[in-house]
């Protein structure tokens, strides 16, 4: 299965998604994380640590590739229209972050547009950095992308410290010392098998 997550806005989880995906897959079978991002996020954030699957960038994906069984891809944030139709078209399916705020949502909706435009129906979107209850941010923005009829996943990744001690430490949120960390984990096991399952 390839898995691309794409953006138009940055600070959504976007590597986050990518990494712990990539995690969840490689629990089953060889996988590969493509680092397409110019920040190099994914690379840094393994080198800082070790993490359960081999992570390289664009230029060497075409040798490591052939060895995978999964491969989940990080893009730049901001694709141009031209990637944006080369991404939904080179995966299995295209994953779009969103955070439950105003200007990630208008992104959001451009992103939708330029999907729709190329004719594109791979995507599913995913709400993530969801504040905690009693705040309604996730309920509100999950019901606004359904009522406008568009595919949200019914996993949601929830905002935890333990994904930023995670990056910090190079590893995978259910390899730090954190009370919400095993929480934070199965937020992510939801995603790969609610992923895996409507394949």
């Amino acid at each position: 299965m390839i898995i691309t997550i794409a953006s138009f806005k940055g600070g959504v989880g976007k590597t986050t998604t990518a990494v712990h995906l990539a995690a969840y897959l490689a629990l089953q079978s060889t996988t590969l994380l493509i680092d397409g991002d110019p920040n190099r996020s994914a690379t840094r954030w393994s080198e800082r640590g070790g993490l359960p699957f081999k992570v390289v960038d664009e230029r060497q994906a075409a040798k490591y590739a052939r060895k995978a069984e999964h491969i989940v891809i990080d893009t730049q944030a901001h694709p141009e229209q031209e990637d944006l139709e080369a991404l939904a078209d080179g995966c299995d399916r295209l994953i779009l972050p969103c955070t439950p705020d105003a200007l990630a949502l208008d992104a959001m909706m451009l992103t939708v547009k330029a999907l729709h435009q190329l004719g594109s129906d791979k995507y599913r979107i995913l709400l993530t950095i969801i504040p905690p209850k009693p705040s309604k941010d996730g309920e509100e923005a999950r019901k606004m992308l359904t009522d406008a009829g568009l595919p949200v996943l019914t996993s949601e990744i929830r905002r935890y410290s333990a994904f930023k001690k995670a990056a910090l430490e190079g590893t995978v949120v259910n390899g730090v010392t954190d009370k919400k960390a095993r929480i934070a984990w199965s937020d992510y096991q939801a995603l790969g098998k609610e992923i895996q399952t409507n394949e």
